[in-house]
């Protein structure tokens, strides 16, 4: 038998995650959003967060972006724990997102919005930007250069680039919104149910391009999603959660097959489980009563 072969820290730094959730717990007073909740994101590939309405996906990112301070956990970014890091410092370390309620500035133009995503990488000072001379322009142009050449282009959206976003069907403005994360030149890409509300052409235009963000750009995706066939047909690696807990992960197939997951979506079937969860959920919020009104 062969020796095996030793691995060099370049092969470790290869198969370490580029992103880490360990133990994470969310509250909001007696309210836990979420409880203990771990996973990890392998660089170049397509991560997907799933699970009922409520389940808290959203919660999840706002707390791995930096929104939420979380009670307890960490958020393990490159090696680093950022989970006492700042929202605008994340950004500017490589995690960009997009949000689940579109969140672009809607009298300005779509490639203002997307210039936009860059401001946490440009060097120009207060003074440089009054007067738009020097350095000032030179990166202004250099930015607009890179939007227009790379990230417009890619995204198919140069024929609305100085249309008003107000102007945008909601399809559109979801793209520009993810436009704007890719703007930021981004490791990892948050993106926060992309096509929601969408039709079917549109679906399909915004699959294609998240997986060739993750083969053309090498950008690590992490997603939350309620399009079923969509997350099967993208992802390498599916989260579920429920009630705030991960009940379940590992490949689409192995997810599908999951009972508890199964159990989340479609039920038990069993009256009496449920009866039991209702008395549950009862007991804490008149347990967490006494507290909000000692507060």
């Amino acid at each position: 038998m062969s020796p095996p072969t030793p691995t060099t820290p370049s092969d470790a730094a290869a198969d370490a995650p580029v992103l880490r959730v360990e133990a994470l717990t969310l509250a909001f007073g007696g309210v836990k959003a979420l409880t203990e909740v771990s996973f990890s994101v392998q660089p170049g590939t397509i991560t997907a967060v799933i699970g009922p309405n409520g389940a808290g996906k959203t919660s999840l990112f706002n707390t791995i972006s930096g929104f939420y301070r979380p009670a307890s956990g960490r958020v393990v970014f490159e090696g680093r724990d950022i989970a006492s890091v700042p929202a605008p410092q994340r950004a500017k370390l490589g995690l960009a997102r997009s949000f689940q309620n579109i969140a672009l500035f809607r009298g300005m133009t779509v490639l203002d919005n997307i210039k936009l995503g860059r401001h946490a990488h440009l060097k120009t000072n207060v003074l440089e930007a009054l007067f738009y001379a020097g350095r000032a322009r030179r990166e202004e142009a250099e930015l607009r250069r890179e939007i227009e050449e790379r990230v417009i282009d890619f995204l198919e959206i140069d024929h609305i680039r100085h249309a008003p976003v107000a102007a945008l069907p909601y399809g559109l403005q979801k793209r520009v919104e993810m436009a704007r994360a890719l703007a930021m030149r981004p490791k990892v890409l948050m993106l926060d149910e992309p096509v929601a509300g969408m039709n079917r052409e549109e679906t399909e235009d915004m699959a294609r391009f998240i997986l060739d963000v993750r083969r053309e750009w090498g950008i690590t995706v992490l997603m939350v999603e309620h399009d079923m066939g969509m997350v099967m047909d993208l992802s390498d690696h599916v989260v579920v959660l429920n009630f705030g807990q991960v009940i379940a992960q590992g490949t689409p197939a192995e997810v599908q097959a999951d009972p508890e997951v199964v159990r989340a979506y479609l039920g038990s079937g069993d009256v009496g489980d449920l009866r039991r969860r209702l008395r549950g959920a009862g007991a804490d919020a008149s347990a967490s009563a006494p507290l909000a009104e000692a507060a």
